[in-house]
């Protein structure tokens, strides 16, 4: 999905390019990390997350989809639904944050905010495949925070 990266993420949990602490992953408590960003453009109609995994051996594994949150939202509590968005089914097939599980050595997570020109107007539980074409679709900007984990 490309967008011009004028979106800042950050967390208080870990850093860019920094490890992600074993609470938030497969091997902890496997809750949502806290996320905060600035930069939405004005534009923005709503918010998407995607945190994801580029190293998964069987290609890009999806590990959480947050969609259509409120413009004015700039943060997410630490394991705390997203306040008035939905959750999509990620490539686990549930509508909810997969910790970080990686089979072997250090996977990137990438922790992707993008402001939408339009709500996508999908139901909680999507497909995967269709939450993704819309955030596609309708993406004016992003940011992103790397972390890294492994087992």
């Amino acid at each position: 999905m490309t967008a011009p990266a004028s979106i800042e993420v950050t967390s208080t949990a870990f850093r860019e390019g920094g490890a992600i602490p074993r609470k938030y992953t497969c091997d902890g408590a496997g809750t949502s990390p806290p996320l905060a960003w600035r930069g939405t453009p004005a534009a923005a109609k709503a918010l998407a997350i995607v945190v994801d995994d580029p190293d998964a051996p069987s290609g890009t594994f999806t590990h959480w989809i947050v969609l259509d949150l409120d413009p004015k939202v700039t943060s997410l509590e630490e394991g705390a639904p997203p306040p008035g968005g939905k959750q999509a089914s990620n490539s686990a097939g549930k509508a909810s944050y997969f910790g970080p599980c990686p089979p072997s050595g250090t996977h990137h997570y990438r922790f992707t905010v993008y402001a939408l020109s339009a709500p996508t107007g999908l139901a909680a539980g999507a497909k995967l495949g269709a939450a993704l074409q819309a955030i596609n679709k309708n993406a004016i900007a992003s940011g992103r925070l790397t972390g890294l984990y492994q087992r």
